[in-house]
């Protein structure tokens, strides 16, 4: 047996494809859940996720606005995928799109105001569940088989090749961590916790969701 079927993460059975009209429902429903996620990891304020360590310590050390620089980042990891096997779809441009709609929503409002201030029991209790959103989020939204977003293409590339999508998820965020960290974006508790615990997070989610991270190619 291949390494790539004995991580298949869909328990053995047959698995019907949904419609378009619920394919699409449960896309926007992952990608909210995405930047629920998102949003309760800055709220903490315990440590930027992985990738907006790379993002600070490229902005810090080339002199480009934050936001340049997370675009240009994104459209080398989409090249990237490509070239791995992992083309961009419709589901790509909507990752950006929809989370970043729904999380400038999310800060908006007042509901997490203070949260920094609260006993760090509280805010890690907060860290854990944003966690569970982002990896269930990602397990339903790749799933739906509209594409995934640029950063999530590495992962399911690396699925393809065999890899358990926890291994390749927990390899990506430690090494995008360890080059934002040397090139001096910040580095906090909360950072190394996402790194290390998103990816065992996602792999159970596509288990328990019966989903396939395939169907984001």
């Amino acid at each position: 047996m291949s390494a790539r079927r004995a991580e298949n993460p869909i328990p053995p059975g047959p698995r019907r494809r949904l419609p378009p009209p619920l394919r699409v429902l449960q896309f926007l429903t992952g990608l909210s859940l995405c930047a629920a996620g998102v949003w309760g990891s800055l709220q903490v304020q315990l440590g930027v996720a992985s990738w907006d360590v790379l993002h600070a310590g490229v902005a810090d050390r080339t002199g480009l606005s934050y936001g340049t620089v997370v675009a240009g980042v994104g459209v080398l990891v989409v090249v990237l995928s490509l070239f791995l096997g992992v083309r961009p779809r419709v589901g790509t441009l909507f990752n950006v799109v929809v989370i970043a709609v729904a999380l400038d929503a999310l800060l908006a409002s007042p509901w997490l105001d203070g949260l920094h201030t609260a006993p760090v029991p509280v805010r890690a209790a907060v860290l854990a569940a944003s966690v569970l959103s982002l990896g269930f989020g990602g397990a339903l939204y790749i799933g739906a088989g509209l594409g995934s977003g640029p950063r999530d293409s590495l992962m399911v590339a690396c699925h393809l090749r065999g890899w358990p999508v926890g291994a390749s998820r927990v390899a990506i965020e430690v090494a995008v961590v360890a080059v934002g960290w040397v090139l001096g974006g910040p580095v906090g508790v909360g950072t190394v916790v996402m790194a290390f615990a998103l990816g065992p997070v996602t792999q159970v989610a596509f288990r328990v969701l019966r989903q396939s991270p395939a169907a984001g190619t």
